[in-house]
């Protein structure tokens, strides 16, 4: 609330109601993902914002799943391991707990990932496995981002059916249908 139109890490984590865990803005901020436009310092500008904004409501475009890939491989070494697997998903289980959330075991959730993604070689995790699997979103979601990794372990019947009927909107498509209509219905409510 600074009004200075750079957002930094504290700013970054209010986003999607405080959805994301230190560790990944940890990392946007390293510029793991891609390099910052910003010119000053331990600050986003508005392309950078525009980047992540894009890479975190559309994970399954090529470009929002390369930005991500470089923010989880820690190793940079072209691979996911299940050590940094587990390096971001144990925030997410301290996450659960607080809210009171039974958490899911570690090796639990390993195991659904890998079913999930089919790698070429189980717990290690490439670009390429990531492309190929129309599940890559919600992989990262179960990460770092505790809304999303709710709402898809409780399996909304709302969001399946909304999914099923309207195939050709991408999660692009949906957050900004969605966000357009929570912006002008609070408009209407201010008239």
């Amino acid at each position: 609330t600074d009004h200075d139109f750079y957002i930094d890490r504290e700013d970054l984590l209010c986003y999607g109601n405080h959805a994301l865990t230190y560790r990944i803005v940890a990392r946007i901020f390293d510029q793991a993902g891609r390099p910052f436009k910003s010119d000053k310092p331990g600050k986003m500008c508005y392309e950078d914002f525009v980047w992540f904004i894009l890479s975190e409501e559309y994970k399954k475009h090529p470009l929002a799943l390369d930005y991500w890939f470089k923010c989880v491989d820690t190793h940079h070494d072209g691979v996911i391991t299940a050590d940094e697997i587990f390096y971001f998903y144990e925030e997410q289980i301290q996450r659960m707990e607080c809210l009171a959330q039974e958490p899911v075991l570690f090796e639990d959730i390993l195991c659904q990932m890998m079913d999930m993604l089919k790698p070429e070689v189980d717990g290690r995790v490439t670009l390429n496995d990531l492309r190929a699997s129309k599940m890559s979103g919600n992989f990262f979601n179960v990460l770092f981002n505790m809304n999303k990794f709710i709402a898809f372990e409780t399996r909304d019947p709302f969001l399946m059916r909304q999914e099923r009927e309207e195939p050709h909107l991408t999660e692009w498509d949906r957050f900004a249908r969605g966000e357009y209509l929570r912006l002008s219905l609070e408009e209407e409510q201010d008239d």
